[in-house]
């Protein structure tokens, strides 16, 4: 399971038709992920938004992780969840991963503690998300974490490491350099005039053509 590249977080948009186009347009630019995150919707509209997310990401070829809720994760075969401090069932990250199985992916917001990063590796994650790396609009009063804890967070888990917060084109370079695996972008990605086109351009980041070895 490779989990790498551009990791498209969804708007609080209550609009299907809109939230789709957006992400679609996400989707077309090359995201190989997509996290569906709305605190604002309704139970029946997060499971109808979720089910268009999981169709679109499907055509495309990407993964769909469900925010906060593995329950609406299993419901409609979603590929994985990604949970908070307090989204685990019965708090929970083992019981979380025995309700997704071994074959979802469970992503785990670690913010800027390494022991929740070692408590999430032991239950099983997937992946380990850290941050605020930057001032994030979208959650402003989000604790800070350090790029050099990215680093870290990779040799001493062994595992892929996501980090998000604040995240923009000018500044994604300095996060994927300091062990970043997984961009995870709200606002620079879907604020964008072109949303296919910056997507495009995250992606780019991961395989510069300088990197590329001739054979």
């Amino acid at each position: 399971m490779k989990l790498r590249g551009l990791c498209a977080v969804t708007l609080d948009d209550l609009l299907l038709p809109r939230l789709s186009a957006l992400v679609k347009a996400a989707l077309d630019g090359g995201a190989p992920i997509v996290q569906y995150r709305n605190k604002l919707a309704s139970r029946p509209l997060r499971r109808a938004q979720a089910a268009e997310m999981l169709r679109i990401c499907r055509a495309a070829g990407a993964k769909l992780i469900i925010n906060d809720d593995v329950w609406l994760a299993v419901e409609i075969g979603a590929d994985g969840a990604h949970l908070g401090r307090d989204d685990a069932p019965g708090g929970s990250l083992v019981a979380a991963r025995d309700a997704l199985g071994p074959k979802r992916i469970l992503g785990v917001s670690c913010y800027n503690e390494l022991a929740r990063g070692e408590e999430a590796a032991a239950a099983g994650a997937d992946y380990l998300a850290f941050g605020s790396i930057f001032p994030s609009r979208t959650k402003p009063a989000a604790v800070r974490a350090p790029l050099e804890l990215l680093g870290e967070a990779r040799r001493r888990f062994g595992l892929p490491i996501a980090a998000i917060g604040g995240i923009t084109l000018d500044n994604a370079s300095q996060v994927i350099a300091a062990g970043a695996d997984i961009l995870a972008v709200v606002s620079d990605l879907f604020d964008a005039m072109d949303i296919k086109a910056r997507a495009e351009a995250y992606q780019q980041l991961f395989n510069p053509p300088n990197s590329r070895t001739q054979s």
